[in-house]
């Protein structure tokens, strides 16, 4: 059962009680804490109050999702700017300045303010504190269970909070019980410890997803998160040079790192353990589901951020195609889609064959209206063949039509975002057992790697489970591999890099994919990018041929049977015949695009190929793809100069740069690894918020 507004009508129980120098509210009588805190029913109203600050736009309603998701190999917001912003946190280039930090910072904090007011308050109340001394009083385990869930609202907040920030303002102390004003900055790791224990404990008295549902805080949930905030720890983040203004730092880990690797893997274990979340249901299905509203407690999603429908959260209006939408339109129940949420156009060239997650998730196409010859307005299909392809895990269009918010509606959708999936708990196990154990030695490390791996192939990929066990460095390449396949849109990808210390080079090769396709192939870079990518770069398709499809066109059989059979020579790449394209996108009743050499560089198909698919007298069309040169400047399109803005980039006579603390370096040749500037993930204080502080707060790492 999807929870709706019961969050939202939870705000004011717990507002009024707060504290009125945070909020600035006057508590009635009937609202106070006593009350609020001394019957359970309002506790729980409180509690959805609590949940309800997490759900806004400038948290994970929307800035998680889109703004604070950074460039990489897999997600990708591109930029033509070829100067500095304010707010291109996406390309690592912004200041202190920036209003979507400022509020996000604030949206932050706020939903700190109200974890720290209802845990302090409920574990003051008769329902946790024993004020008589009774010997039979015992504490309320329906209290411990919703202590429980704000601890890990708050965790989860803090921990995203370190990753972004580095070291922040840190307590588990509400404002009207603090003495000082301004919150110390604590260190990360401080930090960190603080969680985990605090997680440890609660965990015990939780319930399981089964029990609460995963739009609720559970005791797997408590558990995947200690196990993530302990592999953070122990990994690299950029640690601030307070000697010197300029430097961005330097990429580093703690010493006892491996005693974080192996909190991590005994609570993934116990997530694992336990049995209560599986992988049984489709990858696509997984996502298509959250779409349509269905709350599965016992697969994939560990916790959801709980959205209410027509209310809050822009999960699949950000994502997916884009569905343009127009004054007085007569046809589509969706309403409009931005689609901005955009994934790297070489993303899909990463994937091994075969991979079902590949042809689900790279969003080949979109949508807009157009007027007929009869004055009709009719949907539009166009291949997207510019920088970036949709990221088709979620979209109001997988919707069912008798679901869907309607022809007017925008955002809002109400569709969860699964903020921990069982999947990242294997693939956490599989990777912290290799490098505590020097190697893939442990059975049951290889089973996690194996169920996640298999479920998007058909045949189950026995290939790759193979050479990934050969060593301990074969099977980390393959557990980050599988990371990147599994991810795409859920704002891990660029933190599995710094954590792993490989995100400068990362973004090195992701910078370079779309220069040298802008050089026309052109570029000197090509070898380095086959060796690195393990593919031929020049291999890409420069033309797609593509023929538009209707659902009901596949009524029949035959011609159904026939688009299976040759599906190969159609998409120019073999895909298990028994996946059948009607299944892969989820939408039936829009046209969706049927590909022809969309991944391999293959010649157009031929005329006895278009008559036995023969779907329609229109025949073929195709597009131009990467012609991204400037004929007039002889460089590269300003998409493919500007988008890792803040790391490395081109200029007006066609030198690219790499930055090293704050200054442009010259980028000859491929450098080694270890040789690579430190990237400036981190994100600076907001200015207001550092006055506000009179000087306590101070930004480093540049700016």
């Amino acid at each position: 059962m999807k929870i709706k507004n019961i969050l939202l009508t939870g705000v004011a129980a717990l507002a009024l009680a707060s504290c009125n120098d945070y909020l600035d509210v006057d508590a009635p009588s009937a609202y106070s804490e006593e009350f609020v805190f001394g019957q359970k029913t309002e506790i729980e109203r409180a509690l959805n109050g609590v949940y309800a600050q997490a759900l806004v736009g400038d948290l994970y309603g929307n800035a998680y999702q889109l703004t604070f998701n950074y460039n990489s190999d897999v997600d990708i917001q591109i930029s033509s700017d070829g100067i500095h912003k304010h707010n291109t946190y996406a390309r690592y280039d912004c200041d202190d300045e920036g209003s979507d930090i400022l509020k996000f910072w604030a949206a932050a904090y706020s939903l700190i303010e109200y974890c720290n007011k209802f845990i302090a308050s409920a574990e003051n109340s008769k329902f946790y504190v024993n004020n008589d001394n009774d010997p039979e009083w015992s504490q309320d385990g329906q209290v411990l269970q919703w202590i429980g869930e704000a601890k890990c609202l708050r965790a989860m907040i803090y921990h995203d909070l370190v990753v972004m920030f580095g070291d922040v303002p840190f307590t588990f102390t509400p404002a009207s019980k603090r003495e000082e004003y301004v919150i110390p900055v604590t260190d990360r790791q401080v930090i960190q410890n603080a969680l985990i224990a605090d997680l440890k404990e609660a965990s015990l008295n939780m319930s399981t997803a089964k029990n609460v549902t995963v739009e609720r805080c559970s005791k797997e949930f408590a558990q995947a998160m200690i196990a993530r905030i302990a592999l953070t720890a122990g990994g690299y983040s950029l640690r601030p040079n307070k000697n010197d203004s300029r430097s961005y730092g330097n990429m580093q880990r703690p010493d006892n790192y491996k005693e974080y690797y192996k909190t991590a893997r005994d609570y993934a274990d116990s997530v694992i353990t336990a049995g209560t979340h599986d992988l049984k249901a489709e990858y696509q299905n997984v996502f298509v589901n959250e779409c349509n509203y269905q709350v599965i407690n016992n697969d994939d999603p560990i916790f959801e951020i709980p959205f209410a429908k027509e209310s809050t959260g822009n999960t699949g209006y950000i994502q997916g195609p884009t569905y343009s939408s127009y004054e007085n339109k007569t046809t589509g129940v969706w309403g409009e889609t931005k689609g901005n949420g955009r994934l790297h156009a070489f993303y899909r060239f990463l994937f091994r064959d075969n991979d079902k997650r590949r042809e689900f998730v790279n969003g080949m196409w979109y949508y807009t209206y157009r007027i007929d010859a009869t004055n009709t307005q009719v949907d539009s299909i166009i291949i997207r063949n510019d920088y970036s392809v949709h990221n088709n895990k979620w979209s109001k269009l997988w919707t069912s039509e008798g679901s869907a918010l309607g022809n007017a509606s925008t955002g809002s959708t109400g569709i969860n975002f699964p903020y921990m999936r069982y999947a990242d708990v294997l693939l956490m196990y599989a990777e912290t057992a290799n490098e505590l154990d020097g190697g893939p030695s442990d059975p049951k490390a290889v089973a996690c790697l194996t169920k996640v791996h298999t479920r998007a192939f058909t045949d189950g990929d026995a290939d790759f489970i193979t050479a990934a066990v050969a060593n301990k460095d074969a099977f980390q390449k393959a557990v980050m591999d599988e990371r990147k396949w599994e991810f795409a849109g859920e704002n891990i990808r660029w933190r599995d890099l710094v954590r792993t210390n490989t995100i400068s080079e990362e973004l090195m090769y992701s910078f370079l994919r779309y220069y040298a396709a802008g050089m026309a192939g052109d570029s000197g870079f090509e070898e380095d990018i086959n060796l690195h990518d393990g593919t031929n770069f020049n291999y890409r398709p420069l033309t797609i041929y593509y023929h538009k499809y209707y659902a009901t066109e596949g009524t029949d059989q035959q011609k159904l049977m026939a688009h299976r059979m040759l599906k190969n020579q159609l998409y120019g790449y073999v895909v298990n015949a028994a996946y059948s394209f009607d299944l892969m996108y989820p939408n039936q009743s829009l046209p969706s695009l049927r590909l022809y050499n969309a991944y391999k560089g293959i010649s157009q198909p031929t005329t006895s190929q278009i008559k036995t698919f023969g779907f329609s007298a229109e025949g073929w069309s195709n597009a131009k793809f990467y012609n991204w040169f400037n004929d007039a400047t002889a460089q590269p399109n300003n998409q493919c100069k500007y988008s890792f803005f803040g790391y490395i980039r081109t200029d007006d006579n066609n030198n690219i740069w790499i930055i090293r603390d704050g200054v442009q370096e010259q980028f000859n040749d491929i450098p080694a690894a270890e040789t690579l500037p430190a990237v400036r993930y981190i994100l600076p204080y907001p200015n207001q918020v550092i006055q506000r502080s009179e000087g306590v707060y101070k930004n480093y790492y540049g700016y």
